[in-house]
């Protein structure tokens, strides 16, 4: 057994760059004990893959962030902290408005949106790919489709980066944002309502499943956290690191003409820079990773980030942004019962973005004159800002 109380996952020059930490539990083994946090990591992309496989032995019950009170307090009959027929149950509500079929339907409008949120960046090219761009249309993009008023967005991105930082361990991040998530749960509380919400928007969704009785009136709110946490950071962060990377490694011009598809940009991009960095899970039965036993009832991280970046699935460039690179066994958005519901919409909105930006940028770089920012957060990594230049 493997135990190495000094790797905080959690410190600032970690969360800045955590590659080298995770390339020294990748070689220390399959699973590590990390005694600072009282859990076990699986950094490991094969180990993380069979995790994911497995709910029945790794739950996401209880499991999900580091601290009981959140686990108990905001996951807790949630569709990514339930799993068997209860996840199936929660999951059922929204899977006809999230399925390929009815996404794909929404694309001329999300074309049109980006469009006219390119068209209208400066004249001059410049302009910050988080605040600018990313961050307006996904947002707008998601807000609608929830059925939330438009000047909420800004609030509600600042709720939903919140309760994500809640996920990490008793540290000063979690205890500033839990409030903010609390936050969350009253707005929902105030503003999601019947009276409010059109019934044909996601949340609407909801409420209509709870009239059917297809889901608890006390599981409503919770089911609506999932969406409006879920539905926009992690695809922020995800368009915005493919155009850092791609401005950044001179591949733009590749992606411009679709030499690659758009979608083996976004999975390289996810690959390399998981926006979610891991979810935790609970054994059900003692298990065994390698030679080492995880007694029943532990928890165990599932280090996406870390997996992107496995030299033993990727090869000795896995540290490397390569559009041309086959990247669909990528783990960032997890897999199994709990693969993100939302991948095909992500996966639209970031063809629309790409499509814009190459009808009017022959060339995009990093702006010379700003250094891009990073938002330094227990679970998620992002950019704060991401200056570039279009020309």
């Amino acid at each position: 057994m493997h135990a190495f109380g000094d790797i905080d996952l959690f410190d600032d020059a970690t969360l800045s760059d955590p590659y080298p930490t995770y390339a020294r539990l990748r070689e220390l083994g399959p699973v590590v004990r990390l005694e600072a946090h009282g859990v076990w990591a699986l950094p490991r992309h094969a180990g993380v893959a069979a995790a994911l496989r497995d709910p029945a032995t790794y739950s996401s019950e209880r499991a999900l962030a580091l601290t009981d009170p959140v686990n108990d307090r905001f996951l807790a009959g949630t569709v990514v902290g339930t799993d068997g027929a209860a996840h199936a149950r929660l999951r059922r509500v929204l899977s006809r408005q999230l399925a390929p079929r009815a996404v794909k339907s929404l694309a001329l409008g999300m074309h049109e949106r980006a469009r006219a949120l390119v068209e209208g960046l400066p004249g001059d090219g410049v302009f910050d790919a988080v605040a600018d761009l990313a961050a307006p249309f996904v947002a707008g993009v998601v807000m609608r489709l929830m059925g939330l008023p438009e000047q909420d967005r800004v609030l509600l991105l600042e709720l939903a980066d919140a309760t994500f930082d809640t996920f990490g361990p008793d540290n000063a991040r979690t205890r500033a944002a839990f409030p903010h998530a609390e936050e969350m749960f009253r707005y929902l509380d105030r503003v999601a309502t019947r009276d409010r919400i059109s019934a044909d928007s996601w949340l609407g969704a909801i409420h209509t499943a709870a009239d059917r009785g297809d889901i608890d009136e006390a599981q409503a709110v919770p089911l609506m956290l999932s969406y409006t946490v879920a539905g926009m950071d992690t695809t922020i962060h995800a368009i915005t690191s493919a155009l850092y990377l791609s401005a950044h490694t001179g591949q733009w011009a590749a992606i411009r003409d679709r030499a690659v598809p758009g979608e083996a940009v976004l999975a390289e991009a996810l690959r390399m820079e998981a926006p979610i960095q891991f979810f935790g899970r609970r054994t059900t039965r003692e298990v065994r990773v390698g030679d080492t036993r995880i007694p029943a009832g532990d928890q165990v991280l599932l280090l996406y980030g870390s997996a992107g970046r496995d030299r033993g699935k990727w090869g000795p460039s896995a540290d490397t942004f390569d559009v041309t690179r086959n990247s669909r066994d990528h783990l960032a958005l997890g897999a199994g019962i709990h693969q993100c519901a939302g991948n095909h919409l992500a996966a639209l909105e970031f063809d629309a973005v790409l499509t814009a930006l190459a009808t009017r940028f022959r060339n995009l770089a990093p702006n010379p004159d700003r250094v891009p920012t990073r938002r330094l957060h227990n679970i998620l990594r992002g950019w704060h800002t991401v200056p570039l230049i279009g020309e």
